[in-house]
């Protein structure tokens, strides 16, 4: 059998005109603009408030976030808390969500291991992300690891070189990249870890500048 054609305008067409986030929440309950949502056990949409003065963007939701329906609410949801609150950023008034919106994975045993989203499955989610930046309109937004800032900065954006400084986009009006707080976990070393850790909080901090 031939596989599925891809549909990318799909999710496009899902979108109401001047939506709000909870039309939004709705309309993408149901995408199957891509094939991620045959695997995954929902859809897991941004959370915050529209409000919100600072978006903060990551690559997909993991295992936890796929069970419960919210992003950044296992491991590296935590070491996201704990940046923020580090960097003088109350989580609540911030607006958190992924580049793609179902859960990437390949089974090893009983564990379903994350899967970085090609390119393809970025594209076909793109418009909810859109979507999202419109409807929120932050003055800042943080791109979280190389995935997120290539998505939103382009191909040629290399975290490990331009981090935690503002870059031109029409994005919003302060743009910047860090690393993705699950990187951290990876760190065995402890004072790596922590060093790492700090390096996340001084890039969550320059953001936080233009907050105040």
């Amino acid at each position: 059998m031939p596989p599925r054609a891809r549909q990318p305008s799909l999710a496009s067409s899902l979108i109401p005109d001047e939506p709000t986030l909870t039309d939004l929440i709705g309309a993408a309950a149901g995408c199957q603009a891509c094939d991620l949502w045959e695997r995954a056990t929902q859809t897991v949409f941004g959370e915050g408030s529209e409000d919100a003065e600072i978006m903060l963007v990551g690559e997909q939701p993991g295992d936890r976030e796929d069970r419960e329906g919210e992003p950044f609410v296992g491991p590296a949801g935590r070491v996201l808390d704990e940046g923020l609150e580090a960097a003088g950023i109350d989580r609540r008034d911030a607006y958190v969500t992924n580049v793609v919106k179902h859960f990437k994975w390949t089974p090893r045993g009983k564990v379903r291991l994350h899967q970085k989203p090609n390119a393809a499955e970025q594209a076909a989610c793109r418009p909810w992300l859109e979507a999202e930046v419109r409807t929120v309109a932050p003055r800042v937004l943080v791109a979280l690891g190389a995935t997120a800032a290539k998505s939103l900065l382009g191909s040629g954006f290399r975290v490990t070189k331009d981090r935690g400084r503002f870059v031109e986009s029409p994005l919003a009006p302060h743009v910047l990249a860090t690393v993705h707080p699950s990187s951290i976990l990876r760190t065995d070393d402890g004072d790596e870890r922590r060093a790492a850790m700090q390096g996340f909080v001084d890039d969550l901090t320059v953001a936080a500048g233009v907050l105040r």
